[in-house]
């Protein structure tokens, strides 16, 4: 993972906060109330991810959002197909998981913070007698009308169709609709039939292409939950919006709004306001007079400050304003009484006043990617704080008030300018993160030990020399993360974190690897990769729960067999080491599924990795290292092989029973000398990803199209004439087939005439010669040489029976070129100019 990683990214916690994610909801706003959002986030989960994952997990760590990470991902109910008689009533708890589940498309871009959901989420009061009807992806073109002649039905689900207009509903059917959700139809726009819905309370038409709001919609007096993101509407109804007095959650976000007209501020019962990612440059003061205004999300636009009319909005408890243009904050922001989320991230902030102190309901502080040097004494007063994010700052020290924060769980300060961690942080006694990686930091105060509840630490890239044995008093630590930074040793006091599950030490000065290690018999996951380590002590054997341990760049000659103890290893990556060649003993990893060996001094490949049966992932790549020639045929007996990267050696051919890797997904082979594919690579049925970049490669298999899996493929830097690179430089394998398809189709029209000019020149006494070159013997012949038959049609089906034979392995090309080197060896001259001139013709006119 790279620590430099911006922890503010819209994609993550800052792009967040739509209602949509969390589907459909109903909800007051006394029930945000009733439970804390905040909860302790464990990343256990994740802890046999390899290191090129650990950015994602860096990410969740560093970002709020996590925080209410643990809803359910609900299912809708679906149907075989639109016949009414399949639709059967649900239950409400049924009926509940439906009605949230249709925005699953918005919980793919956007988490979930700053709106009601997962456990405050109320459900539908609904009655067992109800119908949801489910008819996403149907290819539907038109209303079903007929679906709504079923008594009850109520939730309408019609999303990833190509529905236009509701035509030829009948006004009666429509009465007893209350949810409709339309996303992803390609609506121009909202059919001027959606007033005939007099009862719709919900609205769902995000992901289409709608330009503008109709005045019909205007006119559904009921509707409490209207969610348009993701389309292309460039101005909201200067009139008409205080029809929808009902109005609970709006969700425009991602549009291409540059306004918002006062008629907005008629939405008096709006509690939830999402206008993230439009184009708004300016705060407008029509939102500050939404009484019941809850959660407000203006994430990703261009507003440069706040009116003072911010004030009014008493009720706001989640403002999102992360990547805008914000330079200063007006002091009437911190007379919201009730705010408990504030997003701030990524804007041009330099100094936070000292009014926070009137927070004192704020639980969750998001300030990353700004201008600030300090934090003001202050933040003290916020004593419900628990999630504090101050990364990629220009910060130098935290006030000593900050021990006050006697509710803080979190506290990130990456990338800022620390050269040290304050001992008041000791008093902070609920604390369970602590990220201030990419600092100047030398040393952790030992009293760092008091705060008993710490589960996460991360303090790589600064410049700490000692490990600090603070941290090992930790009773409830399980990740801990030193990368880039100065340690030379490990203390013996590192046996007493007994809880520890995570350690990565990668980029340090370590010259062993500790025996003080090997009694951390809980750790699943170890990175001691870029250390100076030549050797394995034997205790290693004892650290049974060992599922991931990567030792790449250090200075390993001889493969370690100590590693061969670790039953339960599960990922080993060795790469950048010096070694030569591998032992037997290697297959003891029963367990084993990725390893890494790139970039080492193999002379051959080593054969015994072939006994892994177990092994999914494998790396020879040898872009440092010396160079593979050739591949053994037993590489055909890793049967659960998925991947396998061959990249940068120089090898020339692919073994001929490659096919025996039915389950490899990607194989990456580029910059070698191959030359060809062999037939059975066509059997590699699940084959996605195929490398195949710098090679010798001249020709590809005519039937590669039967390769139906195959979403990506490179054949870059070949001297390919079939097809001609022209052809390849698409990626596109329909291109590329299509081409062989054609071009075996003029090869054998060639091929014929060949027989034919051979039929009709040669003697009787060159065929004798000429069967003897190609390896036809006589009882191939079918038509005795004696009979009647003329001569010319003897010699033509004895050829014709030949590519018979030769056609599972040569080509139609490949037989012609045959035939040719056997006619020269007879000395058929004659007949060979004429073959010569044929196929200058072809190639003239391209057959």
């Amino acid at each position: 993972m790279s620590e430099d990683e911006d922890s503010s990214d819209p994609g993550r916690a800052t792009r967040s906060g739509s209602p949509e994610e969390s589907g459909f909801i109903e909800e007051t706003p006394d029930s945000l109330n009733e439970t804390s959002p905040y909860s302790e986030r464990s990343d256990s989960s994740h802890i046999y991810e390899t290191s090129s994952s650990k950015g994602t997990e860096q990410s969740a760590a560093s970002s709020p959002n996590q925080l209410n990470s643990d809803e359910e991902n609900n299912k809708n109910i679906t149907f075989s197909d639109t016949n009414i008689a399949d639709v059967t009533p649900l239950s409400k708890s049924e009926m509940s998981r439906n009605s949230v589940s249709s925005e699953t498309k918005a919980m793919e871009d956007y988490q979930n913070v700053g709106f009601p959901s997962g456990e405050n989420q109320k459900e539908f009061d609904l009655e067992t007698d109800n119908f949801a009807v489910n008819l996403e992806a149907k290819r539907l073109q038109e209303f079903p009308v007929d679906i709504l002649k079923v008594k009850y039905v109520k939730y309408l689900y019609l999303d990833k169709n190509q529905i236009k207009t509701f035509q030829g509903a009948d006004p009666g059917d429509l009465l007893g609709l209350e949810i409709l959700s339309l996303q992803e139809n390609g609506l121009p726009s909202i059919p001027m039939e959606i007033q005939l819905f007099h009862n719709l309370k919900i609205l769902n038409a995000s992901y289409n292409q709608i330009s503008c709001i109709p005045k019909e919609l205007l006119q559904l007096r009921n509707m409490t939950q209207l969610f348009l993101n993701s389309n292309f509407i460039e101005d909201l109804p200067a009139a008409g919006l205080e029809s929808l007095r009902n109005l609970e959650i709006l969700s425009l976000g991602k549009n291409m709004l540059t306004h918002i007209p006062e008629s907005l501020s008629s939405l008096k019962n709006l509690q939830i306001l999402n206008l993230e990612y439009n184009q708004l440059t300016i705060f407008s003061k029509s939102l500050c007079f939404l009484p019941k205004l809850v959660s407000l999300n203006l994430t990703g636009n261009m507003i440069g400050s706040l009116p003072k009319e911010v004030r009014e909005l008493k009720n706001l408890e989640t403002l999102l304003m992360d990547h805008n243009k914000l330079t200063f904050l007006s002091v009437e922001i911190f007379q919201l009484p009730k705010i408990k989320e504030l997003h701030l991230a990524d804007n041009k902030l330099e100094a936070i006043s000292n009014k926070i102190e009137n927070f004192r309901q704020l639980r969750l502080l998001n300030l990353d990617k700004n201008l600030l040097k300090n934090m003001p004494k202050k933040i003290s007063h916020c004593i419900m704080l628990e999630y504090l994010s101050l990364s990629d700052n220009n910060i130098e020290e935290l006030p000593r008030e900050i021990h006050k924060l006697k509710n803080l769980r979190q506290l990130h300060l990456n990338r800022n300018k620390m050269i040290k961690m304050a001992e008041e942080i000791s008093h902070l006694n609920n604390i369970n993160s602590l990220e201030f990686s990419g600092n100047q930091i030398t040393h952790i105060p030992i009293e760092i030990k008091n705060c008993k509840k710490i589960t996460r630490v991360e303090l790589n890239n600064n410049n700490i020399m000692y490990f600090p044995v603070g941290l090992c008093a930790l009773p409830a630590l399980d990740y801990l993360s030193f990368n880039g930074n100065y340690i030379s040793e490990i203390p013996m006091d590192i046996s007493f974190s007994k809880e520890l599950l995570h350690l990565e030490l990668n980029r340090n000065k370590l010259p062993i690897f500790s025996e003080h290690l090997c009694s951390l018999t809980n750790l699943e996951y170890l990175d001691l990769g870029k250390n100076q380590i030549k050797i394995i002590p034997p205790c290693i054997s004892a650290m049974v729960s060992l599922h991931v341990l990567i030792l790449s760049g250090n200075r390993f000659e001889i493969f370690p067999k100590e590693l061969c103890a670790l039953k339960n290893l599960q990922v080993l990556d060795i790469s950048e080491n010096y070694l030569q060649k591998i032992p037997s003993d290697i297959c003891k990893l029963k367990r084993i599924q990725k390893l890494n060996f790139s970039s080492n001094q193999f002379t051959h490949f080593p054969v015994e990795l072939c006994q892994l049966q177990t092994l999914e992932e494998l790396n020879m790549s040898q872009t440092n290292g010396k160079k593979l020639t050739r591949l053994p045929e037993e590489l055909s007996n890793m049967t659960q092989l998925k991947t396998l990267d061959i990249s940068n050696n120089a090898i020339k051919e692919i073994p001929r029973n490659i096919g025996a890797l039915r389950s490899l997904v990607s194989l990456h082979a580029n910059n070698n000398q191959i030359s060809s594919l062999p037939p059975s690579f066509l059997s590699l049925k699940v084959l996605q990803h195929l490398d195949l970049r710098g090679n010798n490669l001249t020709a590809l298999p005519s039937a590669i199209y039967s390769l139906f899996s195959l979403k990506e493929i490179n054949f870059d830097d070949n001297p390919l004439w079939r097809p001609p690179m022209e052809i390849c430089k698409g990626k596109q394998l329909h291109t590329i087939a299509c081409y062989l398809q054609r071009a075996d189709e003029t090869d054998e029209k060639i091929l014929e005439k060949i027989f034919n000019i051979v039929a009709n020149n040669v003697t009787e006494i060159s065929f004798e010669f000429l069967q003897q070159k190609l390896n036809i013997t006589s009882s191939e012949n079918s038509l005795p040489v004696k009979s009647t038959v003329p001569l010319n049609e003897r010699i033509y089906h004895t050829l014709i029976k030949w590519k018979a034979d030769k056609s599972l392995l040569l080509t139609a090309t490949a037989l012609g070129d045959q035939l040719v080197r056997a006619l020269n060896m007879i000395g058929a001259y004659d007949i060979i100019d004429k073959i010569t001139a044929l196929n200058l013709y072809t190639s003239a006119i391209k057959i």
